[in-house]
């Protein structure tokens, strides 16, 4: 019995320090791992995990966990109806399970996806100001079964958790909300400037004309500034998930070569494609790495010369599939490079010359990060700039089907 109190004494001693621990950052990432690994071991478990609660959209979806790395985590949804997690939710209360695949509840997808054997689970809910945000889970105890003292432990530990992750969303917000209204101050400011001088009677019809051509095309930009934020405001506090599948990258490089193709043809950019024909599939979320790829080329076609080249190109290592998106266009200074996936960053040099939000290159490494990648560029005033998107090999490595071939070599024709 002694023994017992003495390790609940040495327990609730760790909760203090964890506590501590937890409150001395508001990176959202950080946070969450610090959270499950503390969970693993107040509860002697395997391994535990974290997911978060959208209430907007009632949505329930990994984010972290101590055996998974962040892209799988974050193409995982759970159901509220038909999982122990769901069931958490939306009664609030903590379940203990012995053996999980004896439990009608229990969602036996993760593990189809992870490769993760659930065995005993431990789960409770998040819940801070009476608002539910999430479900921490320990699974599989290392030696017997989950007790009231490990319930006891991770319930304490939830409680300073959901405040935890409250803080760090709300700081994370208030920072990014700052980082918009500054931006938009510029753009409001000519906005009343233009509409006050169309009140002025002396204006000609030419100089109103002029101003609504000004006011309209800054509308078009604050809209698509608007929406570029939202994107990567939900891309920074891990609300977006990526639904993942086994696709072609290069029937996707070919794909986003045609979308872009009238704009080329209006610029005079002639868009080039080298992709080997057995490539293996990339295991992504395809709609975002779409998102990407048609950003890194709009922005290659923007900024090209007149009769200009862009090269879409693909290679894999061991590792990795590589896409280079390359252009014969200005170039950007070497000074501004380390600054170029910044948020609202603009090359001075270039703001004149092309429109922007100067958030699109941020989204783009936010997708590529989330799915366990890198973004990289290289450049040379006058000479032109590359980008380099690696994704890491799925491990489905066979290679397109024929008809992709065929698919393939019929876009090399047309070029």
């Amino acid at each position: 019995m002694a023994e017992i109190k003495t390790e609940r004494l040495d327990g609730y001693r760790r909760l203090i320090d964890i506590a501590r621990d937890l409150a001395s950052t508001l990176d959202l990432d950080v946070l969450l791992s610090r959270i499950v690994f503390a969970a693993a071991e107040i509860s002697g478990a395997e391994a535990a995990s974290i997911l978060l609660y959208e209430e907007a959209t009632q949505q329930l979806y990994f984010q972290n966990a101590t055996n998974l790395d962040a892209s799988t985590q974050r193409g995982i949804v759970v159901p509220l109806e038909g999982s122990i997690a769901g069931w958490i939710i939306k009664n609030r209360q903590s379940v203990r399970v012995t053996d999980a695949h004896d439990d009608p509840r229990f969602f036996s997808n993760v593990e189809k996806t992870t490769g993760f054997t659930t065995k005993s689970m431990l789960g409770i809910p998040l819940v801070t100001k009476n608002k539910i945000v999430g479900v921490l889970e320990a699974l599989n105890k290392h030696k017997g079964k989950f007790t009231d003292a490990d319930e006891s432990m991770l319930l304490v530990l939830g409680a300073q958790a959901a405040v935890a992750i409250e803080n760090a969303r709300l700081f994370q917000q208030s920072d990014l909300i700052s980082e918009f209204v500054h931006e938009l101050r510029t753009p409001l400011s000519s906005l009343s400037t233009a509409t006050y001088l169309l009140l002025r009677p002396e204006m000609s019809q030419e100089q109103r004309d002029q101003i609504i051509n000004n006011i309209h095309s800054e509308t078009i930009r604050l809209n698509a500034l608007a929406s570029s934020f939202l994107d990567l405001a939900r891309l920074e506090s891990g609300r977006v998930q990526f639904h993942k599948s086994s696709f072609s990258i290069a029937d996707l490089i070919y794909e986003c070569k045609d979308v872009m193709a009238s704009k080329a043809i209006e610029d005079n950019i002639q868009i080039r494609v080298e992709s080997p024909e057995r490539l293996p599939l990339l295991e992504a979320d395809r709609d975002k790495i779409k998102q990407v790829l048609l950003n890194l080329l709009s922005n290659s076609i923007k900024y090209n010369r007149p009769n200009g080249t862009v090269m879409l190109r693909a290679e894999e290592t061991e590792k990795d599939i590589i896409i280079y998106i390359q252009d014969t266009g200005l170039g950007i200074p070497e000074e501004s490079l380390p600054f170029l996936f910044q948020k609202f960053f603009r090359v001075r040099e270039h703001e004149s010359r092309v429109a922007g939000t100067g958030l699109g290159l941020s989204i783009c490494k936010q997708i590529i990060h989330g799915h366990g990648g890198r973004i990289e560029v290289k450049s040379k005033l006058g000479v032109g700039t590359v980008f380099m998107v690696y994704l890491p090999r799925s491990s489905k490595t066979q290679p397109r089907t024929e008809d992709m071939v065929d698919h393939s070599k019929q876009n090399k024709k047309k070029q």
